[in-house]
């Protein structure tokens, strides 16, 4: 017994002096700790975001605060329920809880059982850094209590809604209320109510825009809670559950476009952080102030969406929406990325390939070109250039539409199933892309067929100064160097001669394509997408709801792109477009081209002015030459005999002399010799004869093969060549 005691002792003592350490300890810790009321009132603290020359972003414009009375009694009891059902019986600290978490993770050697009460939450979001140490959450614990004794139960509840993290850079109650359901919070029924909580455990997980089964569950366990915790009726329970989700953003502010692009990569660094984890962040953006106000000058009868991405960095500097992002069909922009650009790759085409731009019917498929088809051939440069309907589907249908598919899954474009037909070439799908994915496609180009998707956020450091993310872009080769070299030199064309040439001005080279998709009743999107060696200029108008609108891409949006890339080089010029060793400049015949459609280097002998020069890959380079003036070659002439006189019809071929010899009785006269003319004619002839001609081209000192005509035999009142006749044209 007595032995008993004397154990008991020590065990008390020993007790004692642990607990008069924690006390110590504890309030050796939290000494000096004081509440700010400054910061519980001031949104968003703990996420500070710098522009691209360090400055702080001012964004005032995505932050709004609701009053209490502004929220109904079952949005509040919505978080109380999911969050911290005892919120209104404890004094800040719900012991019970954290004292169950706490054995749960001695247990399990973790921290992943969490018993932050909606005080502890509020004061860790504004006041403390996101460490999970025992410091830390001392002094959230004494802030926590000093809270309740200052604040009502009301006010702290109020003050923690107007805190917390929604996603897709909604902060707060009345941000989230609106974005998600175009609505003040005032107006939040309780199935609304209840998807908010829902959220804040991991906005980014949750997202009925991201994962819509996930977010239902979680909103359903928010209403099971909810009843069971007498926040609601059967009735009530039952009618929210039924209620749909939220589909696309009910609002997105034009001001915000960037900014919400950040939070949004914001969630895909960090997928699993839930509302106050991050702490009190810096995020250093690649964001230009300057460029930004340039970019919302730009003005139009629709909704716009214009951006502004560096190359070198794969940043995006700028955005300015009115309706934000959304996927659209890209229309003519595809060209470059899913049919010229593959088919140079594939060595299906040369800028000179020639094409017959000619009504095609591809099984139950008949695509036409803007006014009709020429019925003519045309290079492949002229038909990107002016963006021609029908040879982009006949190279799309030569490549095959399962290749251009890879070529843009490469470029993070990826297709949906129904997509996968010709009309993929003339950008007809079901979806569509974003512009910011557009116009990191069109950067691939501009740095040799490297493709890397661009960021807007450079780094993230955190409370301590510790960097947690630096931005290192990942690259993927998709074109090769020669053939990025190639398409800048076309798409240069464009701008020169084609659909862009609102950009001709610019005094640099910049490369451009343009775009505009036709509904039922008219236009609904266009698009122009510049870009230079440096920067992608990429601007979308059409309206969210579809309806037509006047503009087509070679108008208002190019001429909005030539203001954005007169803002982005006012005190200098882009560098230079890279070139490549594997690109040959070569000259091709003109005459042959023109005429037989053929693609023949130009003969050496050939005369100024006879051919054309164009770019092709070494690799890939013509092997045969044309002949056409060291080896003279004519169609076989015409001849008749008209009023006793036997004439000859030349092909037109005015570089070429001519000599044609007469034979006759064994006798050999040459008739004529010289300059092309259209039409010898031979009249020294007699009646009851007969003679055969040859025709022999030549040019300069080389002599062509003759061309020996069909007898002729001359009557006195008609001649008939033997098996022969042609009328004069």
């Amino acid at each position: 017994m007595k032995r008993a005691l004397t154990i008991s002792a020590i065990i008390l003592g020993v007790l004692s002096v642990l607990l008069l350490a924690c006390f110590f300890y504890y309030f050796g810790v939290t000494a000096g700790v004081k509440l700010d009321k400054n910061k519980l009132t001031t949104e968003n603290t703990f996420l500070t975001l710098y522009d691209a020359n360090g400055e702080k972003i001012e964004a005032s414009a995505i932050r709004a605060s609701a009053d209490s009375a502004e929220i109904p009694e079952h949005v509040k009891n919505a978080f109380v329920a999911v969050e911290d059902k005892r919120f209104y019986a404890h004094k800040g600290i719900d012991y019970k809880r954290m004292f169950a978490a706490g054995w749960k993770n001695l247990v399990s050697f973790s921290f992943r059982e969490g018993a932050s009460t909606i005080s502890q939450q509020l004061i860790k979001n504004t006041h403390l850094t996101s460490e999970k140490t025992i410091h830390r959450k001392l002094k959230e614990i004494k802030l926590a209590r000093i809270l309740e004794q200052q604040y009502s139960k009301d006010e702290i509840l109020t003050l923690y809604l107007n805190s917390i993290y929604f996603g897709h850079s909604a902060f707060g109650i009345e941000n989230a209320s609106r974005f998600y359901f175009g609505k003040s919070a005032s107006d939040l029924l309780p199935a609304e109510g209840a998807m908010l909580a829902a959220l804040i455990r991991s906005p980014n997980r949750y997202s009925p825009f991201r994962d819509a089964e996930a977010c239902k569950l979680r909103r359903d366990l928010v209403l099971r809670l909810m009843l069971e915790q007498g926040y609601i009726e059967q009735s009530t329970y039952e009618a929210a559950a039924a209620a749909p989700l939220p589909t696309a953003p009910a609002e997105s502010g034009a001001e915000n476009a960037y900014l919400a692009r950040v939070y949004d990569e914001l969630a895909a660094l960090f997928p699993d952080a839930r509302s106050g984890d991050w702490g009190s962040l810096k995020i250093y953006t690649y964001y230009d102030p300057a460029i930004q106000a340039e970019l919302e000058k730009t003005s139009a009868d629709s909704d716009v969406c214009i951006l502004v991405r560096d190359n070198r960095s794969h940043a995006l500097s700028a955005l300015y929406a009115t309706a934000g992002t959304p996927a659209r069909l890209p229309a003519s922009t595809i060209k470059p990325l899913a049919v010229y650009g593959p088919a140079l790759e594939e060595n299906l085409i040369c800028p000179a390939t020639p094409i017959l731009d000619e009504k095609t019917t591809f099984g139950d498929y008949s695509p036409d070109d803007f006014g009709g088809a020429t019925g003519e051939y045309m290079s492949a440069r002229y038909a990107l250039a002016h963006s021609v309907n029908i040879p982009a589907v006949k190279l799309l249908n030569q490549l095959g539409v399962e290749r251009a598919a890879d070529y843009l899954s490469r470029m993070q474009l990826d297709l949906g199933e129904t997509d996968r037909s010709l009309a993929l070439a003339l950008g007809g799908m079901s979806r569509g892309f974003t512009l910011p994915a557009l116009a990191d496609a069109y950067a691939t180009f501009a740095n040799g067929g490297v493709f890397a998707s661009c960021a807007t956020v450079r780094r993230v450091e955190d409370d301590r100064g510790r960097t947690l993310y630096g931005h290192a872009p990942t690259t993927r080769r998709v074109f090769s160097a020669d053939v990025s070299a190639i398409m800048n030199d076309m798409l240069q064309t464009a701008v020169q001669e084609g659909t862009a040439k609102k950009l001709k001005t610019l005094p640099f080279p910049v490369c451009a394509k343009t775009g505009t998709a036709e509904g039922v009743h008219g236009n609904t999107d266009a698009y122009c997408i510049a870009y230079t060696h440096d920067h992608v200029v990429a601007v979308w108008m059409g309206n969210e709801d579809y309806t037509p609108i006047q503009a087509t891409g070679g108008g208002l949006p190019a001429n909005a792109a030539l203001k954005a890339m007169k803002a982005l080089y006012t005190k200098g010029s882009p560098s230079q477009f890279e070139s490549s060793d594997d690109v040959v400049k070569l000259r091709y015949d003109k005459t042959v081209y023109d005429t037989e459609h053929l693609l023949l280097l130009s003969d050496p002998a050939a005369p100024p002015g006879t051919d054309r020069e164009e770019l092709f890959r070494r690799s890939a380079q013509p092997s045969a030459s044309s002949s056409f003036y060291s080896c003279p070659t004519i169609q076989t002439p015409s001849i008749f005999c008209k009023n006793g006189s036997v004439q000859i019809v030349l092909c037109q071929t005015e570089y070429y002399d001519y000599e044609i010899k007469r034979e006759n009785r064994g006798k050999i006269t040459t008739i004529y010799s010289g300059k092309y003319r259209q039409t010898i004619c031979d009249n020294s002839v007699k009646a009851g004869e007969k003679y055969i001609y040859t025709v022999i081209p030549k040019y300069r000192e080389h002599t062509g093969t003759a061309v020996v005509l069909p007898e002729i035999y001359i009557e006195n009142s008609i001649s008939i060549p033997d098996g022969w006749w042609r009328e004069q044209p």
